[in-house]
């Protein structure tokens, strides 16, 4: 009965003060999220600080099987021959736990340092180039951490420590069989890294895969992982992509340097066709409109042909969102513009007849079909009779 009361007041005395240090590191680590991370409220739905109540519960675990297996000579006297089990029990919980603890401690400096960069960094470039190398290192960080808990809890089991022994001396051989097997999953995990270190694409940067744009698919880059990436389509869908095509063949990237564009806007016209007053009517639309950055502009008679002319306006825009739109509406209000002030800039197609024989489009015309015999076609049938006395005169005089 004592054994089984100081167990008891142990394990008591465990959990009182293991949320006794959690609460005192809260507290701490809060103070230091609302300096450091938090905005200026002190809000405490900031993510720093939610990532904060997070680590609660795994600080909590550790610091409590930590104490317990302190108290070794209290928890073995009180469980007798139960005390191997039960602290095998206790290790492995206490490894699992501490794996827990350092995977919310990573995610949570990743975070804080990220929060804190990106309030005060002006470039929105080095904004996305940073979020994507900080997620890229805390998945790669929680990957190690789970590989090595996971390790260490299977060498506490005396059989998988024989068998562990036992494969080291085999080790170049299973290492080549699993490079081999693994090829794939290694390539796409050796590109991810490179992707994140490299700078080639970011998280937020507008991609073109798959081709060229407009065939290609066209998104914004949602998430990159070390196997994949998902590309955010402007329908909503999601296009995930393997991350060694992004390091094994050629895409567009509109945002690598800066989100500016430049675009066109192509007219086929009749050569009649004012063109610097359609170029006064584009300058006061641009004018008018906040898609246009005002970096560049210009409206060109950039091919002719013997039916029409081609006229290009070139657009600037701060990103392809706004470049979309405001081509979207130079092509709206300029065809407009021209059915209303001036029609016969309009194109034409010729379907009267040409003249001189010749057919539009510049077909040679057709020679026109013989005319039959009118006696031949009259209506009373007199021709037809009169073909018939020639026939039989000519009969009787050969007789």
């Amino acid at each position: 009965m004592d054994r089984i009361l100081r167990l008891l007041i142990v394990v008591v005395a465990s959990a009182a003060v293991a949320l006794v240090i959690v609460g005192i590191g809260d507290r701490i680590l809060k103070g230091v999220a609302r300096r450091r991370g938090a905005d200026p409220r002190g809000s405490t739905e900031h993510p720093v600080l939610g990532l904060v109540r997070k680590c609660r519960a795994p600080l909590a675990i550790t610091v409590f099987v930590a104490l317990l297996l302190s108290a070794s000579v209290t928890v073995k006297s009180a469980l007798g021959g139960a005390y191997a089990t039960a602290a095998h029990l206790a290790v492995l919980v206490l490894i699992a736990s501490l794996a827990w603890l350092l995977s919310r401690t990573v995610i949570l400096l990743t975070t804080a340092s990220f929060n804190r960069f990106a309030a005060t960094a002006s470039d929105r470039a080095r904004v996305r180039r940073a979020r994507t190398r900080l997620g890229m290192l805390r998945r790669v960080a929680v990957a190690l951490i789970a590989v090595i808990a996971i390790s260490s809890m299977l060498l506490t089991f005396p059989g998988v420590r024989a068998v562990g022994a036992s494969l080291l001396a085999s080790a170049g051989l299973i290492g080549i069989v699993a490079g081999v097997a693994a090829q794939s999953s290694l390539a796409n995990l050796f590109a991810g890294l490179q992707i994140a270190f490299s700078d080639q694409v970011r998280i937020g940067d507008v991609v073109v895969v798959d081709g060229q744009y407009p065939t290609g698919q066209y998104g914004t880059v949602e998430e990159i992982t070390l196997s994949y990436i998902v590309i955010a389509t402007w329908d909503e869908r999601r296009v995930v992509m393997p991350v060694s095509y992004f390091a094994t063949k050629p895409y567009e990237n509109w945002t690598r340097n800066t989100p500016r564009m430049t675009g066109t806007v192509f007219f086929q016209l009749d050569h009649r066709t004012p063109v610097e007053k359609l170029r006064e009517e584009l300058r006061r639309l641009l004018d008018s409109t906040d898609l246009w950055d005002g970096r560049s502009w210009s409206l060109l008679v950039t091919d002719t042909t013997p039916s029409a002319i081609q006229v290009r306006a070139l657009l600037s825009a701060k990103d392809a969102d706004d470049l979309f739109l405001l081509r979207a509406l130079v092509r709206e209000k300029l065809v407009d513009y021209l059915v209303r002030e001036h029609p016969e800039a309009l194109p034409r197609v010729a379907t009267g007849p040409a003249e001189d024989g010749a057919r539009p489009g510049g077909a040679a015309a057709l020679p026109e079909p013989k005319k039959a015999d009118d006696s031949m076609n009259s209506a009373d049938g007199s021709g037809r009779a009169d073909e018939g006395v020639r026939l039989g005169r000519r009969d009787r005089e050969r007789g």
